[in-house]
């Protein structure tokens, strides 16, 4: 069993090495998933942008207006580089994280894909199928409606 204040060191040591761990797999995945967390944390600091510029000024009513058009843009960008950094060396140099990444694209590559007209096939089951449950439950539920209303039980 390791140690916690070991394994946190290693993390940390991990985080900030320069290189890629592995560098030549997983790379579709890993793409793909600092893709992720970077369009996440976009828009994470667009959204903060927007909260700090329509914000009352309860929370920074101590600065001066200026103070405060700097910090509705300098935190939202300081977010964003601080994800990106964080996004960029979990994907690069995480090893748990990578290793798992690196499983992922493996298994992706074992998956069967189904041909276009198989696909297309089965897609347009899946919406006839909905679309004739959809009219029995509403055939379903006009019986019962009626039956209720018969009985008085709904008016």
């Amino acid at each position: 069993m390791k140690d916690k204040s070991v394994a946190r060191v290693s993390f940390w040591q991990d985080l900030f090495q320069f290189g890629l761990y592995k560098r030549n797999q997983g790379r579709i995945v890993r793409q793909l998933t600092f893709l992720a967390l970077a369009v996440t944390f976009g828009l994470a600091a667009w959204r903060l942008a927007l909260v700090l510029h329509n914000d009352t000024g309860v929370l920074w009513r101590w600065l001066p207006y200026a103070a405060m058009e700097y910090l509705w843009y300098l935190v939202p960008l300081l977010l964003l580089a601080v994800g990106l950094a964080i996004s960029w060396r979990l994907v690069a140099n995480y090893p748990q994280f990578v290793d798992f990444l690196i499983a992922v694209e493996a298994e992706m590559n074992k998956v069967s894909w189904p041909s276009r007209t198989e696909l297309i096939r089965s897609s347009l089951v899946v919406i006839f199928m909905m679309f004739f449950l959809a009219i029995v439950l509403f055939g379903f539920d006009l019986v019962w409606r009626a039956l209720f209303q018969f009985l008085g039980v709904i008016q």
